[in-house]
């Protein structure tokens, strides 16, 4: 595994959202009444997709039978790379939404920059009250990667979700701790 792939920066800090942080975002986000940015927020923490990823998604690529989206996987060097992820009915529900909203022309379901998706994320990050280098599109995307291997998703499915080139990349998700690490200490821990 390569050295610069890790959870956590220079000084310490997780950059990536736990559980407890997953649910205040999820909360700040669904109080929102629109569904556009709304969903633009839920997909990327349903899915750990990268931002890019989210903001070229059209009508097209969201498989509204099956409840799953179809990324085109743009990190990756060899062009027309897709992965399939599932995702959950009331988001599937809420795409449907968007999409009957959006221009014949454009088909991308948001028509915003980067930029904007990137504050939309921080907006909703400050309004859970989370802040520091795990509050951003990145700590949504490692997030989602953690809570899976967290629930016992095995790592090559992880792999293909996240539309990791490399196992090893994937794997950086495994070194963190975990409710399985907690008790296994716990055998050990003595109470005053």
């Amino acid at each position: 595994m390569s050295g610069r792939w890790s959870l956590f920066d220079g000084r310490g800090e997780r950059k990536y959202l736990n559980a407890s942080e997953r649910d205040a975002f999820f909360d700040a986000v669904c109080s929102c009444m629109e569904a556009s940015p709304k969903a633009f927020c839920l997909t990327l923490f349903y899915t750990g997709c990268r931002i890019s990823e989210a903001l070229e998604l059209t009508a097209e690529r969201i498989d509204f039978a099956e409840g799953s989206i179809v990324f085109r996987t743009l990190k990756r060097r060899d062009a027309g790379k897709f992965r399939v992820v599932p995702i959950p009915p009331s988001l599937v529900a809420l795409l449907k939404e968007v999409a009957q909203g959006t221009s014949p022309h454009t088909r991308k379901l948001w028509a915003t920059s980067r930029v904007s998706g990137y504050r939309l994320i921080k907006r909703y990050m400050a309004l859970a009250g989370l802040d520091g280098i795990k509050a951003c599109p990145k700590g949504l995307r490692h997030g989602f990667a953690v809570a899976c291997v967290s629930h016992g998703v095995p790592i090559t499915t992880l792999q293909r979700w996240m539309g990791h080139a490399r196992l090893e990349t994937t794997a950086i998700y495994l070194d963190m701790m975990g409710e399985e690490d907690r008790q296994q200490a716990a055998k050990i821990w003595k109470e005053e």
